[in-house]
């Protein structure tokens, strides 16, 4: 699968939430590495190619995975103005 055939909604089949992993951190299935992880290298510059570099057991769909999931909550999370 090329980058753009990834289909939305397809990111449970690779990110977990277990409270007994990584404080119930999201992680990509199959490892401990965290979503948080994997948009840090995203933020610092880093292609799905050099992540795939880094982490050789993920594919690219596990990193798309991850970057839908954090586009969701992001989506989802509500701002309160303080004032």
């Amino acid at each position: 699968m090329e980058w753009g055939e990834y289909r939305m909604n397809d990111y449970s089949d690779y990110i977990v939430v277990d409270p007994q992993i990584c404080s119930g951190k999201p992680i990509l299935r199959g490892t401990r590495i965290m979503v948080k992880n994997i948009l840090g290298m995203m933020a610092g510059g880093y292609s799905i190619e050099k992540i795939r570099e880094t982490y050789p057991e993920l594919c690219t769909e596990a990193i798309q995975a991850a970057l839908e999931y954090a586009s969701i909550i992001i989506d989802e999370e509500q701002i309160v103005a303080h004032g």
